[in-house]
């Protein structure tokens, strides 16, 4: 292959790509194939006119990033972070932040009509939280180089070949974001620092865990020094030397995770390798939207799938009504089960079950349900939606972390079962990112 030419060329920067970049025509390119080329620009926004240099090339599109902005849109700012361009955590830092939560509204109506052929009967005022210091659970990757003589800890570049160079991450919460430094100083301290690729972190309200990989075992000096840090930073220190049944607490012996959902009455018990959603105020919001939406009355049936810990269903759960949840991670499973009797609740049950694989022999599959929530991973929920028996259901609330997989569910319910999509929102539980939340509702 050709060397990519790394001559400055300016762009008209179109329109905002689905990923945060801007989108550009290339005009008066070297051949004919490269005049009317589309080309992503990271760090470049609609409306201005930017120098760029070529990264990428493919069939279909370039690549490029910003050298510099010649004219600038209004809704260009200072970007907090000193690694934002680097580091590939955030995308959006250079967009006013009410303007983000616009872009990714637009983002979502796009797909479902370019995707589902859809159009939502209302859209939901935007849900909204704290921009920064709102990340509660995360994954900084470990790398010893040698060149600089020092161990990087961070998210990945935005080449993921690389760890970014971090000392301070303004999205993570301050406890964790302010210590980056203090990490990477840890582990180049540490024997093992060159068996070390990553560090978890995840936050309860009284507790925040740190899971350190490790590739070989620990010295007992090793030891000490974690000990000695989660002493000095309050952290709990767990230690993974193989896969997730490997997870186990070095300091203190039994550390306790859990958080509380306040308008519920819920706590929610946890471990340190769990899904939990990241950003704590958003997520109440989130569960207050979609049992609004949702609408469960006294005494009807409930069936809460892709349910985690419980989320959403013990919640749900509290208003009375009989909610069963589905999770296909068994220890999950177990947790929500906990979780119920923590709280008390008795019209919750749990089951286990892979949602993409056939339901048939499922008892809870049979069972009436006067409603639906779903809140899938990002390849959406389109092999359960196809097994369910959804008639007799009145309303179907869908949670979604990727507005693609969402607009071609919302295509099959709207398209060919013809229920209603009455209602659909954007959720910012990622500020600073290009990552959409949304919620929709459907009725029949």
């Amino acid at each position: 292959m050709a060397r990519i030419d790394q001559t400055p060329f300016l762009l008209d920067i179109l329109d905002l790509s689905h990923d945060g970049r801007g989108v550009a025509r290339r005009e008066g390119g070297k051949t004919a194939r490269e005049s009317g080329k589309t080309v992503f620009v990271a760090g470049a926004l609609p409306g201005e006119r930017v120098l760029v240099k070529q990264t990428g090339r493919s069939r279909s599109f370039d690549e490029a990033v910003t050298l510099d902005v010649e004219r600038a849109s209004p809704d260009r700012v200072e970007p907090r972070c000193p690694h934002f361009g680097t580091c590939g955590g955030c995308a959006l830092q250079h967009l006013e932040e009410s303007k983000q939560i616009l872009a990714k509204q637009r983002v979502l109506l796009e797909n479902f009509e370019r995707i589902g052929h859809v159009t939502p009967e209302s859209v939901l005022p935007a849900l909204t939280d704290r921009q920064w210091g709102y990340r509660r659970k995360g994954r900084f990757s470990v790398r010893r180089v040698e060149k600089k003589d020092k161990t990087l800890v961070g998210f990945r570049e935005r080449d993921p070949r690389f760890v970014a160079d971090l000392q301070i991450c303004h999205t993570v919460i301050p406890e964790i974001g302010e210590r980056v430094e203090a990490l990477s100083q840890l582990v180049d301290g540490m024997d093992a620092r060159r068996e070390i690729p990553q560090i978890e972190f995840i936050a309860g309200d009284d507790t925040i865990a740190l899971v350190f990989r490790h590739l070989a075992p620990l010295s007992e000096t090793d030891r000490e020094r974690l000990v000695a840090f989660a002493q000095t930073h309050g952290f709990a220190i767990f230690l993974q030397p193989g896969g997730l049944d490997t997870v186990h607490a070095l300091w203190p012996q039994a550390p306790s995770l859990a958080f509380r959902l306040a308008p519920w009455d819920v706590e929610l018990t946890f471990r340190p390798l769990d899904f939990i959603q990241v950003n704590q105020g958003l997520n109440e919001k989130m569960i207050a939207r979609a049992l609004e939406l949702l609408d469960a009355q006294a005494g009807e049936r409930v069936l809460d799938l892709f349910c985690g810990l419980g989320n959403f269903t013990l919640p749900l759960a509290r208003g009375s009504a009989h909610v069963v949840g589905v999770e296909g991670d068994a220890g999950l499973v177990a947790r929500a089960r906990e979780n119920a009797v923590h709280n008390g609740l008795t019209n919750a049950e749990f089951h286990a079950a892979d949602l993409a694989q056939p339901l048939a022999g499922q008892p809870w599959a049979r069972q009436g349900f006067d409603r639906l929530l779903l809140d899938p991973p990002r390849s959406g929920a389109d092999a359960v939606l196809k097994q369910l028996p959804l008639k007799g259901l009145k309303r179907i609330v869908y949670v979604s972390c990727h507005p693609g997989s969402l607009a071609r569910d919302a295509g099959y319910l709207v398209n060919e079962l013809g229920w209603k999509l009455r209602a659909a929102g954007v959720m910012d539980m990622f500020p600073h990112t290009a990552h959409v939340e949304s919620i929709a509702l459907f009725e029949p």
